[in-house]
């Protein structure tokens, strides 16, 4: 097991504390670990299965921290859990099959929507109010777990930005959302991360380093976020999500 020098360690030790801290809240931790990997030099499949590993680490860490603060709907994420598994699982069989780049368009648009209706809806999620679950909303909430757990093994980026805007919609307040949509994230990363395993794409000697930063990350991004509220999450959502847009956008115009 190959493993990183000295400056590359701490390098990736502070790469994976940051990512964690911003993924455990709101997704998007990606945007700061995989260009980290990038600079070791590993090949992309490599690079995206070995930080599978680091954020399964962290959603792991985050869903704990999560379900210790009382704002986890059990009964509802353990139905919706085993849905955003078999779509992932899904996702990254087709990725092998059918190239995403031409989900590249739609991810944009659908960042840019949330983010224009997460601002003017001024105090969203700032209280729970929970919308009555109707047959109707059930079915509509399994297919969108599957299809986000789809997206994620399938293409990925905004995934947790997408989960916590579903849970909004059904009357979570921010550290609700924030909460179920972590455990939703952790089925998909489950999914994703067995599947780069079984195609031998996951760097232990760089992963696990990373991984252990990302728990502390999760750890501390999580107890801020349930003791500070929507005040410090709607701030932290709507700038991930703004930079999940310019990134996504400058991939189309390379």
């Amino acid at each position: 097991m190959e493993l990183p020098s000295m400056d590359m360690l701490w390098f990736l030790l502070a790469a994976g504390f940051i990512a964690a801290f911003i993924d455990s809240v709101v997704g998007g931790g990606g945007l700061i670990s995989v260009p980290a990997l990038m600079m070791t030099g590993l090949p992309p499949a490599m690079v995206l299965g070995t930080n599978k590993l680091g954020s399964t680490f962290s959603t792991i860490t985050s869903s704990l921290s999560f379900f210790t603060s009382g704002k986890l709907n059990g009964k509802l994420v353990l139905a919706l859990f085993p849905l955003s598994f078999i779509g992932a699982v899904l996702g990254a069989y087709t990725v092998h099959l059918v190239p995403s780049d031409f989900l590249k368009p739609l991810v944009v648009i659908m960042l840019v929507l949330m983010l224009v209706y997460t601002l003017i809806k001024k105090n969203w999620g700032a209280n729970a109010a929970p919308r009555p679950m109707t047959v109707n909303l059930k079915v509509a909430v399994a297919a969108l777990a599957f299809i986000i757990g789809f997206y994620d093994g399938f293409f990925g980026p905004g995934t947790g930005s997408f989960l916590l805007f579903m849970f909004l919609l059904l009357g979570f307040d921010f550290v609700g959302a924030s909460a179920n949509a972590k455990v939703l994230n952790l089925a998909s990363n489950l999914a994703s991360l067995c599947s780069f395993l079984l195609l031998k794409s996951v760097h232990i000697g760089y992963g696990l380093p990373m991984g252990i930063a990302m728990i502390a990350g999760a750890f501390v991004g999580s107890k801020l976020a349930i003791r500070h509220g929507s005040r410090y999450i709607k701030p932290l959502f709507v700038t991930v999500t703004t930079i999940l847009i310019g990134k996504q956008l400058w991939d189309l115009l390379q």
